[in-house]
This record gives C-alpha cells, sequence and structure tokens, in this order.
C-alpha cells in the first residue's frame, strides 16, 4: 500500500524520437489508437503523419433514398397527368386534402429512412495531400472515442509526449 493514498504509475520507457511513449489510448478490437499508430482493420497510419482530421457524416441510406425517388416520381407522374386531363379542376376540397397528405409521403419516406438508418459517422484526415477516410462508424458513442483518443495522441505526439491533463496527479502539501 502507498501512504496518504499516493499512486504509483508503470514505468514507461521512450520509444520514439523526443522521449514520446507509446502509449495506448484506445483499443477495441479493429481499433488501436497509440500516441505513434492509428490502426484501422488492416489500415494503419503514423500519427505524425495525419493532418487536418475533420469529422462528417456519410451519404444516406440507399434504399431509403431509392424509395424517396420512386415514390416522389411516382406521385409526380400522377399529379402530371391529372393536370393534363383537365381533372384537377373537378377536385374537391377534401381531394385536394388527400392529394397533399400524399404529396408528404416522400418526406415522410425520407425522415423514417434517416430514423431508423442513420448515416454512419466519419474521419477523415488529411496524409501526404490526399484526404483519407480513416474510420467510420454507426455508433456515436464508438465514433467520439475514437476521434478524442486520435485528437489526443496527436497533441500529445506534437507537444513532446507530455502527460495527459486528464489523469490525476498527486499535489504535494506540506505536513502540519
Amino acid at each position: 500500500m502507498t501512504p496518504r493514498g499516493a499512486t504509483t504509475r508503470p514505468h514507461r520507457t521512450p520509444h520514439g524520437p523526443g522521449g514520446t511513449t507509446d502509449t495506448l489510448l484506445y483499443a477495441r478490437p479493429g481499433i488501436i489508437v497509440t500516441v505513434e499508430r492509428f490502426t484501422v482493420g488492416r489500415s494503419s497510419w503514423r500519427v505524425a503523419e495525419l493532418t487536418h482530421l475533420r469529422t462528417g457524416r456519410g451519404p444516406h441510406d440507399r434504399i431509403a433514398a431509392r424509395a424517396v425517388v420512386v415514390t416522389a416520381g411516382m406521385i409526380g407522374g400522377v399529379g402530371l397527368l391529372l393536370g393534363f386531363a383537365g381533372g384537377l379542376h373537378r377536385l374537391t376540397a377534401g381531394a385536394y386534402l388527400i392529394l397533399g397528405a400524399v404529396f408528404l409521403v416522400p418526406v415522410l419516406l425520407a425522415v423514417a429512412g434517416d430514423r431508423w438508418r442513420p448515416p454512419a459517422y466519419e474521419l477523415w484526415g488529411r496524409r501526404d495531400g490526399t484526404d483519407v477516410l480513416l474510420f467510420t462508424s454507426d455508433d456515436e458513442r464508438q465514433f467520439g472515442q475514437v476521434t478524442r483518443a486520435l485528437r489526443r495522441a496527436r497533441e500529445m505526439h506534437r507537444y513532446g509526449g507530455w502527460e495527459n491533463p486528464d489523469t490525476p496527479v498527486d499535489v504535494w502539501r506540506p505536513r502540519r
């Protein structure tokens, strides 16, 4: 047991230039983020080579997008057919309300598609002057953890391996 609640840290040896350590920041099956490397599946990048990190959302679900396009096309075709056939001036007020509700179907399909199958979260970076898709995930929590770990790795690597400021430090206090 250590005196007065002090914690001991495992000894780490410097690996890289400038005394940086290869500290593990995030590890899950297929994803590893250390101060020196970012590995996803079979792809691996040196953290020092990655710049201009940005996040975004991927494309919408293809099935939902096709359903919206097909439905909108069919409803537009029915509207044009009614317009050219001269049937629009013969419709009652209730028929116009139903027609307006039918025109909302593509919008409702788009909203439902995004709700049930939202676009994936994407992490992009620049390496050797080209934009690279580094990581993508449907899970917002996992995506946030990986993104924060990679940003922390870049900061630690950029500033020469400083200790993580989030870790508690034992403050020296005089004995009374």
